[in-house]
């Protein structure tokens, strides 16, 4: 299955999201990091557009502007590897932590399903909030609020991906 069907699937079909507990791990990973890679991106784009020299046209820091154009060269690519680094394991953090709280929901729920699937489930659940989130700047809405949406969409979500799962049987 292409990385583009999946996109598109976890933005317009959430029951789909079921379906996908089986792909294979190396798939969803992939996925995760296109998406990480994506969120970069955009993140190194906004701080290349922000970070100028004209941020420090102040007399004083004459010595800290000669200094940023001496090693803007060695500035950009640190930074492209930190932002990378750190949206990992923002990532993969909040996709542990919404897998661990649907593994709660799954057994309220009586379904079957382990750790692993959810949180296969749960990675193509959270691609709209990480797009609102990847773009709230641009929005006139408090962060706070564009997180709590997020949350309350990403469990939504989940939740709906989480009727899908077969029920477990009646025990006697």
């Amino acid at each position: 299955m292409k990385h583009s069907q999946l996109f598109i699937d976890s933005l317009i079909h959430p029951k789909k999201l079921a379906a996908y507990r089986l792909l294979p791990i190396g798939k969803v990973i992939q996925y995760t990091f296109l998406l990480i890679t994506v969120v970069t991106v955009f993140s190194f784009g906004r701080f290349t557009a922000g970070m100028s020299v004209d941020t420090f046209d102040m007399d004083s820091l004459n010595g800290i502007t000669e200094y940023i154009e001496g090693i803007k060269w060695l500035l950009y690519p640190v930074t492209f590897i930190m932002l990378f680094v750190f949206t990992t394991m923002l990532i993969f953090a909040q996709i542990a932590l919404y897998a661990l709280a649907g593994l709660f929901i799954l057994k309220i729920m009586k379904r079957r399903g382990e750790y692993r699937h959810i949180w296969r489930t749960t990675t193509f659940a959270m691609t709209w909030a990480i797009l609102i989130s990847m773009l709230s700047d641009y929005l006139p809405i408090n962060s706070t609020i564009i997180s709590v949406f997020s949350l309350l969409l990403t469990m939504t979500l989940l939740i709906v991906a989480l009727t899908k799962y077969p029920k477990q049987p009646i025990s006697k």
